[in-house]
C-alpha cells in the first residue's frame, strides 16, 4: 500500500483514503448516498482524479472533456446541509463548503449540488448553483 493510499482520505471522513474513497474512484464500489458521492467527488478533485469526476456526473449535464486546474489544493470539505439523497431517494441535494489554496491565499467554494440515482442505483453529480461564502 502507497503512502498516500494509507493517509487520511480527503473527505474528511476519518478514514484512510484506501478504506474510503479510492474503492469509488477505482469503480469497486459506489456511493450509497448523495453525500457519500459529493465527498468522494471532493477527494477526486483532491487526488486529480477527472476520470472519476466525469464517470459520476450526469451524462446529461457532463462535459466533453474536465481540465484540473493543478495549482489549486482543495484543503477541507464541509457538509453543511443535505436534502433527501438517501438510499430510498432518486434525488438529492448537498450543500458543501470547500475550501482550497489558490496562489498562495485561501479561497472558500461554496455549492447548493444536485444529484440524481442511475438505473444501477449509482448517484450522479447533475449541477450545483454556487453561493456567495464567507
Amino acid at each position: 500500500m502507497s503512502e498516500a493510499d494509507s493517509g487520511h482520505c480527503p473527505c474528511g471522513s476519518g478514514r484512510t483514503y484506501r478504506d474510503c474513497c479510492r474503492p469509488l474512484h477505482d469503480g469497486t464500489a459506489i456511493a450509497g448516498t448523495a453525500e457519500a458521492l459529493m465527498r468522494s467527488r471532493f477527494s477526486a478533485f483532491a487526488r486529480g482524479r477527472a476520470d472519476y469526476l466525469l464517470r459520476s456526473w450526469h451524462p446529461g449535464t457532463r462535459p466533453t472533456v474536465l481540465d484540473l486546474d493543478e495549482q489549486i489544493t482543495w484543503r477541507r470539505l464541509q457538509i453543511v446541509d443535505t436534502v433527501a439523497g438517501g438510499a430510498g431517494d432518486d434525488t438529492g441535494i448537498v450543500e458543501f463548503r470547500a475550501q482550497y489554496l489558490h496562489d498562495g491565499k485561501r479561497h472558500i467554494l461554496h455549492e447548493r449540488s444536485r444529484f440524481s440515482r442511475a438505473r444501477d442505483g449509482s448517484w450522479r453529480y447533475v449541477d450545483g448553483e454556487i453561493g456567495r461564502g464567507p
